[in-house]
């Protein structure tokens, strides 16, 4: 399964963010996972969407990919937090955008960033690869 390894990223991050949230706020960071639980299932929703999306993104950890699924985490945990009677005030919005962006988006746009680089001093790798000189060619002439 070549999804599982982002959708796996992905959760993590979502976990920290909750974890973060509530330490910032000087709620009990042990109770994450009732902030997290709305944003989890979001994830799940827009990973899947991402995997149905027919011209859309055909690698989970591509930037494509990662714009949908953060879209639909962010839209999809304010409708089911507010679904389930908590809140979402404007600046709690803000802030979930903002980090679930850097989080989800970010770390497909670092790996891209470390994909291409790798890719190029592959590249020139091969192509600066020693050439064997004429002298070198040569057997060493022995001192008797």
């Amino acid at each position: 399964m070549r999804y599982l390894p982002a959708l796996i990223v992905d959760a993590v991050l979502v976990l920290i963010f909750a974890v973060i949230g509530r330490a910032s706020h000087q709620e009990d960071p042990a109770g994450f996972l009732l902030t997290a639980w709305p944003f989890l299932v979001a994830l799940l929703v827009g990973h899947a969407l991402a995997a149905l999306m027919g011209s859309g993104p055909r690698r989970p950890w591509s930037l494509l990919w990662g714009v949908t699924v953060w879209v639909v985490t962010v839209a999809g945990g304010m409708l089911l937090r507010l679904v389930a009677g908590d809140t979402a005030q404007i600046p709690f919005i803000i802030v979930a955008t903002i980090v679930l962006g850097v989080f989800l988006v970010g770390w497909r746009a670092l790996a891209g960033l470390l994909r291409r680089r790798r890719k190029s001093e592959d590249a020139d790798a091969a192509t600066s690869a020693p050439v064997e000189s004429e002298a070198a060619a040569e057997p060493e002439a022995s001192a008797d």
